[in-house]
């Protein structure tokens, strides 16, 4: 029993350093780094209020925008900063966009739920995505969407940041999605993968986010749907290691992306971290996010 609690202790004091380590993260000069709650842009927003983090160079040619939607339990302001970093270099301004993440759509559509409903996931992720449909098994409303965050920041941020031109990536008052790339990590790469279907994007990176499910063992059908976003702007990664590394590629393979645009990660992972998250973390694969995200300008 002692050295089970010796071993809890390791493991918590190794996750409250790493967690340190992410908010102590200082981007170089000349990089602004700006962090706006939800609610400062949209009064009716109440859920998920965490600050979103914007992150751009003002002394580079403006370039199209990254947005990144983190994983299950994500917090915008513990994004992956070298991913980001990288991102700038490429030409790129970045937001790491707070949404709601809980509950997942793995945590919902599966089981009866399926049964029930076998398009239960993608009823989910328009829920989540533009709060356009009714879907009772989630309590997002229309203002918590992904879609009305985004445009009620990038309005925000027209009107208060002045240092770059943010009315670049809306247009008539609406999201400008030609002038974005999309990705996102675990359920936010499937959400990214999700819009790029619906939305003609500038890109999309989807960083080990697929496994949704249309009955047991049968992966869900919106993987099949034709595309707005063609095939060779699209993009995957996972690692090997990962449980559901199969699933993950079957999903790919799914949504047509070239297999020289799927990624599988293979770097040895570091003690106490897990192959799911490695592939935005680990500054090994700089070389390989290079290659993902492209030139931003």
């Amino acid at each position: 029993m002692r050295h089970l609690f010796t071993l809890q202790l390791v493991i918590l004091l190794f996750l409250i350093n790493d967690l340190n380590a992410q908010l102590n993260y200082k981007f170089p000069e000349p990089i602004v780094e700006l962090t706006i709650k939800p609610s400062d842009t949209d009064v009716t927003i109440k859920e998920y209020n965490s600050p979103h983090l914007v992150v751009y160079d003002p002394t580079i040619k403006q370039g199209k925008l990254l947005l990144f939607l983190a994983g299950t339990n994500g917090m915008a302001v513990k994004g992956p900063k070298d991913l980001f970093l990288t991102a700038i270099e490429q030409g790129y301004h970045v937001i790491n966009l707070q949404y709601i993440t809980r509950p997942a759509v793995a945590q919902i559509c599966r089981g009866e739920t399926l049964v029930k409903n076998s398009n239960c996931a993608a009823d989910f992720r328009t829920r989540r995505i533009y709060g356009s449909n009714k879907f009772d098994l989630i309590n997002d409303t229309s203002q918590d969407a992904i879609v009305n965050r985004l445009t009620k920041l990038l309005i925000y941020l027209s009107k208060n940041d002045k240092n770059t031109n943010w009315n670049a990536y809306l247009k008539d008052g609406k999201i400008n999605w030609e002038k974005i790339a999309v990705s996102g990590q675990s359920q936010g790469g499937g959400m990214a993968a999700f819009i790029a279907k619906r939305e003609l994007v500038a890109r999309v990176i989807d960083f080990s986010g697929g496994w949704d499910y249309s009955a047991k063992n049968k992966i869900a059908s919106w993987y099949f749907n034709k595309s707005v976003t063609p095939s060779n702007l699209w993009y995957g990664t996972y690692h090997v290691t990962e449980p559901k590394a199969k699933t993950i590629h079957k999903s790919y393979e799914a949504m047509n992306i070239p297999k020289d645009h799927i990624y599988p990660f293979n770097l040895e992972v570091p003690a106490g971290k897990k192959g799911h998250s490695n592939g935005i973390r680990n500054l090994g694969y700089k070389k390989q996010w290079i290659e993902l995200l492209g030139k931003g300008n």
